[in-house]
This record gives structure tokens, sequence and C-alpha cells, in this order.
């Protein structure tokens, strides 16, 4: 493999304990351990462990970091409470999107997470638009670990471990300290549809952290982050969002609030949002066990009505599923479209999303 690609402070250890590793976002990481339905059926029903390193992360301070930050993404990023995360997404002026992020609100900075191929890019988008702003930007992505433990087993394996309650911390928010007495950052977020924790700590630590997790989660890649991750409706950058595509088009307009100030982007998504003949983001579920990948072309009789953005075969569903953009007359629940598998054309119905839903206990709701 190219050695030029970046690698995390845990890539010794993938590659001592089997993982395969591939080339994702210019990175080497771990595609799965043993098989994909396996580390996917591990974090529905108990607790998988993710390296997730490769995620960039971006301290904003000084006086005008908030003013900055929502000057840059969609959503209204002085409304969050110190200690909260918020989902929104960066756009160019088009309201394309650049990437889609994390903002965390702590008492004398905040956080930006973002995509690992997406970085470079944002990174230097920001330093096109911070202008007069007086904001200090860091990039803290090479210095520090960040693992993903989820499942339902995710709050008890992880308690002994620190020294904050893990019960008292609501899904989206965010505590600070000791992680097996060193510093770091816990978080109730994860991309795979279960409850769980992201966790920060310095790079040196990631070694130790990872092996006290791993003996009670199983280690998982990409792979499976990707079936959880569909399951859960979750776009994928790349797949469901591009430059080519905005946040109101993709089902992503409780991220963008258009009655704060100036933002980049407003004014087309403002525009986009008042078109009612933009493409919809939909559910299809299919009979089978064909598979409708990426890119594969929608059709109602001989019109062609929509595109597949993300298809699996469902582990937990036992079922093909996918996610796709299709013209608004045909997007409506149980509408049956033709997916062409080069030629010949099988039936999907499109269904409600998400098609994997965990109920959240009440204590940990937004």
């Amino acid at each position: 493999m190219n050695t030029t690609f970046l690698r995390t402070p845990l890539f010794d250890w993938h590659v001592a304990h089997g993982g395969r590793m591939v080339e994702f976002g210019g990175w080497e990481m771990p595609v799965q351990y043993t098989s994909i339905v396996a580390e996917h059926h591990a974090v529905r029903r108990a607790a998988g462990l993710f390296d997730i390193s490769h995620m960039g992360r971006l301290r904003f301070s000084g006086r005008d970091a908030a003013a900055f930050l929502n000057h840059l993404v969609t959503n209204d990023v002085t409304r969050l409470a110190v200690g909260q995360i918020q989902y929104a997404l960066v756009v160019n002026e088009n309201g394309g999107t650049l990437d889609d992020v994390l903002v965390y609100r702590f008492a004398d900075h905040h956080l930006l997470v973002v995509n690992a191929s997406n970085r470079e890019k944002i990174v230097r988008w920001i330093e096109q638009h911070r202008g007069a702003f007086r904001v200090d930007v860091e990039d803290l992505t090479t210095a520090q670990a960040m693992v993903a433990l989820q499942g339902p087993q995710a709050e008890s394996l992880l308690q002994p471990l620190v020294d904050v309650s893990l019960s008292e911390i609501k899904y989206y928010f965010a505590t600070s300290g000791k992680i097996l007495g060193h510093d770091g950052l816990i978080s109730r977020t994860g991309y795979t549809g279960e409850d769980g924790f992201e966790i920060i700590v310095a790079a040196q630590h990631a070694t130790e952290l990872w092996g006290k997790l791993v003996a009670g989660a199983m280690p998982c890649g990409l792979g499976c982050r990707d079936t959880l991750r569909l399951e859960a409706a979750m776009p994928l950058y790349g797949h469901e969002l591009t430059e080519e595509i905005d946040p109101c088009t993709a089902g992503l307009g409780f991220a963008v609030k258009l009655d704060k100030p100036d933002f980049i982007g407003k004014s087309a998504l403002v525009a986009s949002k008042a078109n009612t003949n933009r493409p919809r983001r939909v559910g299809l579920r299919l009979d089978g066990k064909r598979i409708a990948r990426e890119g594969a072309l929608l059709f109602v009789s001989d019109q062609q009505v929509g595109r597949v953005t993300s298809g699996t075969f469902s582990p937990t569903l036992e079922t093909p599923i996918a996610m796709a953009y299709v013209d608004p007359a045909h997007a409506a629940i149980d509408t049956t479209l033709d997916v062409d598998f080069r030629g010949q054309r099988l039936p999907a119905r499109v269904v409600s999303l998400p098609f994997y839903r965990r109920e959240m206990p009440a204590k940990h709701a937004k």
C-alpha cells in the first residue's frame, strides 16, 4: 500500500490483528477484521469499536469564533449551549455541499469535526473566508485519536474507564473528563443508529484506550460502518451529499436555519427550499438478493425518474435497501420504481426513512 497515505495512531494494532487495510479519504483504514455482517450485528446487539481518528478535528477560538462559524455553516451556532453538539453543513455560494460536519460548543472554544476526505478542502475554505473575523483555527487531527464505541453495551463498557457519569450525557452533548486518567473528550454521538460514544484522547494514549475497550467490544471497520449508517439513513459525503447537491434537496432542512443572519450560500438555499420540483431523497426496499448499487438508474415505464446513491444488503432487515434521489412526482411512500440492472429491470418500493430506528431512552434524548 502507498505509504504516502496517512496513518492513525492505531494503524499498527489494526495490521497486527488482521484488519484488511484500504485507502479511504487519504488514510489507510481497516475495512473489516472478520466479516462485515458479524461486525454489523455486534454493533446492533452488543458493542462495536471503530477507529475514527481520520476524521478532521478543527479548534476555533478567539473573540469571533462563534460568529465566524455561524457565517461558515448552515445551522445556527449561536443557539448551542455549552457542551452541546450540532449537525450542520458547509456549503458553497451555490448551495452545493462541501461537507457535513458536527459543531461542538465549549466554554472557551468550538470544535468542528469534518469528514476525512474533505479536511484539507475545508481548511482551505476556512482560510479563504475568515476575512476580518478575529478567530484562531488549529487543526488537531494528527495530534489526537478518536474512537467510536457503539451499541447497547457501550455505556457499561466505557463507564469504568472514565471519571464522568455517562448516564448524564444527553444525545448530542459532550463533556471533558479523565479517560484512563488522561484528559479527553466524550460525546454521545455516532454514525450507526445505535446509542454510543465518540471519544477523543491525545494520540499517545490511543492504543491503551483501544486495548481496554476492545476487551469487551468487537473491532469494526469501514465496511459495517457503511451498512449501519445506511440502515439509519445517514447521508454519506460523496454519495447523498456532493457539491452538486444542496442540503434542502438532501432532506436536511432541519440543519439549515434560514432565519439567521447571512451565511455563505444562504440565498441559494432560500431558492432551493422554495423549489417544489427539486428531487427528493427516498428509501428503497427490494425483494430478492440483488443490490441496487450507487449509480443505478430508476424508471417508471420508460421514463428515468431517479438515481441510486447508496445500496447494500441490510444485515438487520435481511433484505436489499438503497437510498436514491427521485423526481418529486414519484417519491411518495409505496411508489413502485424499476431499478435498472444492466438492462434488466426489477421493482423497488419507496419506503420511509430511516430503515432502522432504535428508540433512545428518554434521559438521553435531545
